[in-house]
């Protein structure tokens, strides 16, 4: 019906929220470590892969309108097998680990306002947990609750960042850190492009613009744009925000508050103000973050159940949700409380790149049917495994537990999917 369809302005402010959810809040201080003055540049260079994917993503869109977004591109590019299910069974469970970066977030900025214990770590853990537990309840209370949440925060966050930008320029100039910024504070290329994968989580959200493709008005001139738009509007704004930190806290300080370095960054243009502000915007940004992704997250879990491509069990459900959305948040808390944040991070950007370079990949393939450009469909392709490689490459050096979490996680996506389909076979021979 008309009156669902959605214009240009809500699915770009999909795109947008997605994308700045809370990756930035997380990631932005892990990012300021790995690449030091060329953390502006390592954004960048994140940003155009994702917008290289947003490519392919705009072409499966207008081909495959469909709430599965991802799923529906998977399946379509490589039929329904072990691989497509496994590679589906990969981004539920990235699900899980973006939820846990959120939540990691959540209770990084929480415990720096919030003296519970007065001990952070134990702050922070009981925040995290806290919050997902309560995420949890309001879905399975009110979905309406959780989307006036989101819808709120969207705007909310934006605002207040792009105020953030605009104050923090006007004072960058007289600031003693802004020789952080000179090239000779970059890191090597190599490090360089390592670092911008590990925070490619921060990117991941505009696919979430592809399980709305079927509610946009005028889907020929609006949903390209709509990715188009949000990719580079954030890619701006990360650049901008990298700048601004990297210019206004000194390394040193940057490191001791690198969970929640977005606020810290406020303090030399707003004071203690300034550091609150950020620090509640990155809550109501992460609380809803994990509101969405919760509920999106319980419904892959529950198509994959309906494609065959996980047991039949994660169809049913409890207090009237999908039982995945208790499995799900089970499995946040545990891997939110367990790993730290860089290991938590690397393993989302892993996945996220394996997921976008075979989405770009199934485009290459569906070229001709989808009328994409062959060129750019394999760019995307290539970039994403690149990246991927350096990523992993880079963690083996000096995070070996994180790149084995990434590949261990990849891996078991897989087998997982092998193991049933080998045994519904045997169980249902006539399927």
């Amino acid at each position: 019906m008309a009156k669902d369809k959605i214009g240009l302005l809500s699915a770009v402010s999909i795109g947008i929220g997605g994308m700045v959810g809370g990756g930035i809040f997380a990631v932005l201080g892990l990012s300021v470590e790995l690449a030091k003055g060329g953390t502006p540049v390592a954004f960048l260079v994140a940003g155009v892969i994702a917008f290289l994917t947003s490519y392919s993503y705009a072409k499966l869109s207008l081909a495959f309108p469909n709430t599965g977004g991802t799923v529906e591109f998977i399946n379509q590019g490589y039929g329904r097998n072990v691989f497509s299910g496994g590679l589906n069974n990969l981004l539920w469970i990235s699900y899980v680990i973006m939820l846990s970066l959120y939540a990691s977030a959540f209770g990084s900025y929480g415990a720096s306002l919030i003296k519970i214990t007065g001990n952070f770590a134990w702050d922070k853990h009981i925040l995290l947990s806290a919050i997902i537990i309560f995420s949890t309840l309001l879905n399975y209370i009110s979905f309406k609750a959780v989307s006036i949440t989101e819808s709120f925060a969207v705007y909310i966050k934006i605002f207040i960042l792009i105020i953030f930008v605009v104050i923090g320029f006007w004072g960058l100039g007289s600031n003693p850190n802004l020789h952080q910024l000179e090239l000779v504070n970059w890191v090597g290329p190599f490090k360089l492009l390592s670092g911008g994968m590990v925070i490619f989580v921060a990117y991941e959200g505009f696919e979430l613009i592809a399980n709305a493709v079927p509610n946009i008005k005028n889907p020929k001139k609006n949903i390209s744009r709509s990715y188009y738009y949000s990719v580079l509007f954030v890619i701006l704004l990360y650049i901008l925000i990298a700048i601004i930190t990297v210019g206004s806290v000194s390394f040193d300080n940057i490191a001791k508050a690198q969970e929640y370095v977005l606020a810290v960054a406020a303090e030399p243009m707003l004071g203690k103000a300034g550091f609150m502000i950020i620090g509640i915007t990155a809550l109501i940004s992460t609380f809803s973050a994990i509101n969405v992704s919760l509920y999106g997250g319980s419904r892959v879990n529950y198509e994959l159940a309906e494609d065959d491509e996980l047991s039949h069990e994660f169809t049913t459900k409890f207090w009237n949700q999908p039982i995945g959305l208790l499995i799900i948040a089970l499995l946040t808390l545990t891997v939110a409380n367990a790993f730290n944040l860089e290991s938590i991070s690397t393993s989302g950007s892993a996945g996220f790149l394996l997921i976008f370079g075979l989405v770009n990949l199934a485009n290459y393939k569906l070229a001709k049917q989808v009328n994409a450009s062959k060129w750019l469909a394999m760019t995307g392709f290539l970039l994403c495994m690149a990246a991927l490689a350096a990523l992993l490459a880079q963690q083996f050096d000096t995070n070996p537990a994180g790149a084995l979490i990434g590949i261990s996680i990849i891996f078991v996506s897989f087998i997982l999917e092998w193991i049933y389909k080998a045994f519904d076979k045997k169980n249902n021979p006539s399927a």
